[in-house]
């Protein structure tokens, strides 16, 4: 009986060089912009108790159908949860070890919900992000969001639009939801069938659809910044004027809610015009100045984004800008002796901080050079008996077609002076 064949499972996928490289590439450049900035890596467990993420929201789709949810082996055993996001237990990290505020942290790393797969949406999804804790002023956000904007625009995209819009604080949201739940059960005949069920569990939720029979509906809804308090609206026009003083560009969005039931106030998407219009957001971030209460800590405020790497290389590949990174060696070693002289020079370059491969097995000298021309290497070292027996090595210019032969012991100085022209 023949075994099984295996593959990934669905949703997720193996991600090979050169596109490993690439995301590799494109997580530098977000670390090395955060630490500009300077915010230090965090790294949390991919598993939290189920709880820390029941926080984000009971009635959002990532509590209720997404979570990769387990039970381990303990006695009682504990309930837990691959993490959807990582907002939750970067909170619940800071209420465990209560470091010195502000604390400003990054992220890389993988997230896990049970969605349907589609282009640049995966069950097993890569987020970069950050998150600050212990600082409410509205400046703070404005250099989160310019953190964000000077990432895509590194990155080399230029059709990236920021929504923004602000959710309100405790005190003004509920006569918003009051005056929504009236508009959204005044006209619930004209909703969708799965828009009348998000109204009955959670009325602002209704405006993330995007079906296109509640878009009429939702177009005339009330919108939140009509409703907030004379606090929550300074505090927004104090982010749009910081916004504007640095030149950032921007749409307010009334009816911008994001996924998540922990946002206030601030509240921001990055849209990439070059993808598919219902599937282009790329990140997006706000404040969340109750959840680290929520997880048992004390009140705290908070704000940061996540930024989806899938996304935002499909926005990548659709403007034609940060390709993967060249990963041809330096130096193909071509040994037609017995194969241990490729082995000394190999490590003998590579301990010089060059790159070089080689062929194995015992090949023919036109296998391997033809092995060292599929490499990509601009130069190949021969090793061959005439080379043994004079203490020398060929070195051939693969780009250019010439040849010289140089002594073994001034190959690396000569390898480096050929790679830098």
């Amino acid at each position: 009986m023949a075994s099984p064949t295996f593959r990934a499972p669905k949703g997720t996928r193996d991600i090979l060089s050169p596109e490993s490289e690439r995301r590799r590439a494109l997580v530098e450049v977000f670390a090395a912009l955060a630490g500009r900035a300077g915010f230090g890596e965090i790294e949390s467990p991919l598993f939290e108790n189920i709880g820390v993420f029941l926080r984000v929201g009971e009635t959002t789709d990532i509590v209720t159908k997404e979570m990769f949810d387990f039970h381990d082996k303990g006695d009682p055993p504990e309930h837990l949860a691959l993490r959807p996001e990582l907002t939750a237990s970067i909170c619940r990290a800071f209420v465990e070890h209560r470091p010195v505020v502000p604390w400003k942290v990054w992220y890389a790393g993988p997230q896990f919900r049970y969605e349907q797969p589609q282009a640049g949406r995966y069950r097993q999804f890569t987020q970069v992000g950050v998150e600050v804790l212990g600082v409410d002023d509205p400046l703070l956000d404005v250099e989160i969001i310019a953190l964000a904007r000077r990432f895509y625009d590194t990155l080399g995209l230029g059709r990236v639009r920021l929504l923004l819009n602000s959710l309100g604080d405790p005190t003004c949201r509920p006569a918003y939801l009051e005056a929504l739940t009236a508009h959204l059960l005044d006209h619930a005949a004209e909703l969708s069938p799965q828009a009348r069920v998000t109204l009955e569990r959670n009325p602002l939720r209704v405006l993330d659809s995007k079906r296109a029979e509640d878009q009429a509906v939702i177009d005339a809804a009330p919108v939140m910044v009509d409703h907030l308090t004379d606090e929550s609206a300074a505090h927004f026009a104090a982010v749009t004027s910081g916004l504007d003083r640095l030149g950032i560009d921007y749409e307010i969005s009334p009816r911008l809610v994001r996924g998540l039931d922990y946002y206030t106030r601030t509240t921001f998407e990055f849209a990439a015009d070059a993808l598919p219009g219902a599937q282009n957001a790329v990140g997006g971030g706000g404040r969340y100045d109750g959840l680290v209460a929520d997880l048992g800590g004390p009140d705290t405020p908070g704000i940061g984004f996540a930024l989806g790497v899938d996304r935002t290389l499909l926005a990548c590949d659709a403007e034609g800008v940060f390709p993967a990174p060249a990963t041809a060696p330096d130096v193909f070693v071509v040994d037609v002796v017995d194969g241990t002289h490729a082995l000394t020079v190999c490590e003998d370059l590579r301990a010089a901080g060059l790159a070089a491969d080689r062929a194995y097995g015992g090949r023919s000298m036109k296998a391997q050079m033809k092995a060292a021309g599929r490499s990509g290497a601009r130069l190949a070292v021969i090793v061959g008996d005439d080379e043994l027996a004079t203490g020398r090595v060929t070195v051939r210019d693969l780009e250019r077609g010439e040849q010289t032969t140089v002594p073994r012991d001034d190959l690396v100085e000569h390898v480096r002076r050929a790679t830098a022209q």
